[in-house]
């Protein structure tokens, strides 16, 4: 068949939401292919939907109810006229009987054929591939291990055991939280690597037997076991290693038949290859080898799933790329996921691809991902600075985000000087996630409120002790306590020399230099928070009553949700009057695809449990109870 004679795609559909399908979707306008979205009640004026050529809904919230449901997708793909779908990443990207669905019903797949991704869908059966066999029946000399689950991925039913006792509840918990991210409880135990560096080989593969290794790229900063940053080539590696990744990685696509875009997963400790798993769609992190190649990895998809052949030799790498997840989270309260809407998103100079825009609202029932920035240079070393000042000058008002987090990451000399390894957060989040507000911002958000009041209040020839506002900074809560003046010069405060104050914008000399700052109020909601932002990042402050207001009230040892989410699980056998023990686990919340563990504070009795399975809960709501007994 010629060139001429392959089928075309003219409307494809992503099943998918929010980023993915957005990206997708953008390759989709540049070769002139039609687009469909899918959509949930929660999604209904999502970006996505926004910008596709139309829009399918899947009634209800819930991703096993919505994206879950690959018998919808087809319909909706059929209803809407499209003649291919693209699966994105997550959701049903690995499931077998889906993409079978989708050939059956005569759409064109955009990815590799079911028999490979059922080779490798399981974890177990790819390492059975690749001539590696799980651990059975652990032992304390097998300490620390891994529980993975056997489908899916992002970290999703993955625990570490450091104790032997540990092992079969956290085997429980894995097919529980394994069960809902994939319908999947299958589980299996591997030893755990420490101190390793997490590397893949990202290939794509056409029907015509040619395979290409994309490189390398170096994914070892994660938190929960899920990436954070990612960079493409991994620095470091000796050449010959290179050489056995890319072997390792070709094996497996070959042995598979592979088709299309995949990566191959590797823990790299002490110059040894340590294969982990194959995942059989395009991965998050695939705009780092796109930066460095020069290649739109979904438009090969698409190429590939018409029929076309790869060129002889894959593109020739230039430069480095290094991509940073940003996350609607809290790093220093246990990465909870935030909720809330996004006033803004502003990362300048780089590539950005997201799925929201401003305005829209970030809901508990999917990922906490905002948005990947994506930085490429010549070098590691001006791709990483280059991709750490444009997030410091990222505006990013709403819900609390990692910016913070990220820029100190990608200045940390650990990470500036690729000696970074699996437990970095574990070694550095608190330093990490600390908050430093700026200091001249209670001030610049004060006199921007005040701007304009001078002039109904007017000046005063006498000193009097002045104008004073209290602001709480977020999300760490430290109160700030700032003074300023109305003279007949305009505004003024003690230390700084007042250049420039308006509602949008203050300007101060400290010292003798110039320190601009931006003011951003959007009250939409009840949000009375005030964004003020610097070339150096944004403080955002909450106003605060002169005279604080009385506290509510809670009872001692009252167990709180540490975000809004839904109750997954309560301790088997739990119930008031039981007796607990300090840091046991009582309650599990599942939000934006993490889960949470509610643990006692202090060992003592429960004397009141407010949670059970299925319950939606706000932040701050009361879910237990735990008395602390006396000590003797």
């Amino acid at each position: 068949m010629t060139c001429e004679e392959l089928p075309m795609i003219a409307s494809l559909l992503v099943a998918n939401r929010g980023e993915i399908a957005c990206r997708v979707f953008r390759t989709c306008r540049e070769l002139g292919i039609g687009t469909v979205a899918v959509y949930s009640d929660a999604d209904a004026d999502a970006l996505h939907v926004r910008e596709a050529d139309a829009a399918v809904r899947l009634p209800g919230a819930a991703p096993a109810d919505t994206y879950l449901r690959g018998e919808l997708i087809v319909k909706a793909a059929q209803a809407a006229g499209a003649d291919a779908v693209h699966p994105g990443y997550g959701f049903l990207s690995e499931n077998a009987d889906f993409a079978r669905a989708v050939i059956d019903a005569g759409l064109v797949w955009i990815g590799p054929p079911p028999e490979a991704i059922e080779a490798m869908a399981s974890k177990t059966r790819a390492k059975e591939l690749m001539g590696i066999e799980p651990l059975k029946d652990v032992t304390e000399g097998d300490l620390p291990v891994l529980v993975k689950a056997a489908s899916g991925g992002g970290g999703r039913g993955m625990r570490v055991v450091r104790e032997l006792s540990a092992l079969e509840g956290e085997l429980a918990a894995a097919r529980a939280e394994a069960v809902s991210a994939f319908g999947d409880g299958e589980v299996f135990v591997e030893p755990f690597v420490e101190g390793g560096r997490h590397i893949e080989v990202q290939i794509m593969a056409d029907a015509h037997g040619t395979v290409w290794p994309l490189g390398t790229r170096d994914c070892t900063l994660q938190r929960r076991h899920q990436k954070v940053i990612e960079e493409s080539p991994a620095p470091g590696l000796p050449p010959e290693l290179v050489e056995e990744l890319h072997a390792q990685a070709v094996r497996a696509a070959r042995v598979t038949e592979y088709r299309g875009a995949g990566t191959v997963e590797f823990l790299v400790a002490e110059g040894r290859a340590h294969f982990l798993e194959m995942n059989t769609r395009l991965q998050v992190e695939h705009p780092v080898t796109e930066a460095v190649f020069g290649i739109d990895l979904v438009a090969a998809q698409i190429r590939i799933a018409e029929g076309h052949p790869l060129a002889a030799e894959p593109p020739v790498a230039r430069g480095h790329a290094v991509e940073a997840r940003l996350y609607a989270e809290d790093p220093a309260a246990d990465w909870a996921p935030q909720t809330g809407t996004l006033h803004r998103l502003t990362v300048p100079g780089v590539r950005l691809d997201t799925g929201y825009a401003a305005g829209d609202s970030i809901g508990v029932h999917y990922d906490a991902m905002l948005a990947k920035a994506v930085a490429h240079a010549p070098t590691r070393a001006e791709a990483v600075r280059k991709l750490a000042g444009a997030l410091e000058r990222a505006a990013v008002h709403g819900p609390v985000t990692n910016r913070d987090l990220l820029v100190r990451s990608l200045r940390h000399p650990e990470f500036t000087g690729a000696r970074m390894d699996t437990g970095f957060y574990d070694r550095h989040l608190a330093d990490l996630a600390a908050a430093a507000p700026d200091p001249h911002a209670p001030l610049a958000a004060a006199l921007a409120d005040a701007h304009g009041r001078s002039r109904f209040g007017g000046w005063r020839n006498l000193r009097s002790q002045g104008s004073v506002k209290r602001y709480r900074s977020e999300p760490d809560g430290t109160e700030h306590e700032v003074r300023y003046d109305h003279t007949r010069d305009g505004l003024t405060a003690e230390g700084v020399r007042v250049l420039v104050a308006t509602s949008a914008r203050v300007v101060l000399e400290v010292d003798g230099v110039r320190r601009e700052f931006e003011i951003a109020r959007y009250g939409e909601g009840g949000d009375d928070r005030v964004h003020v932002g610097t070339p150096r990042g944004v403080t955002v402050l909450t106003a605060l009553p002169l005279l604080p207001e009385p506290t509510a009230r809670r009872e001692p040892g009252s167990l709180l949700a540490p975000m809004p989410g839904t109750v997954v699980r309560v301790a088997e056998g739990l119930t008031e009057g039981a007796r607990v023990t300090a840091g046991q686990p009582l309650v599990w919340l599942e939000a934006m695809k993490m889960e949470h563990r509610v643990s006692a504070p202090a060992s003592g009795t429960l004397t009141a449990l407010h949670a059970a399975p299925g319950h939606q809960v706000e932040v701050g709501a009361l879910l237990a109870v735990v008395q602390e007994e006396e000590s003797v």
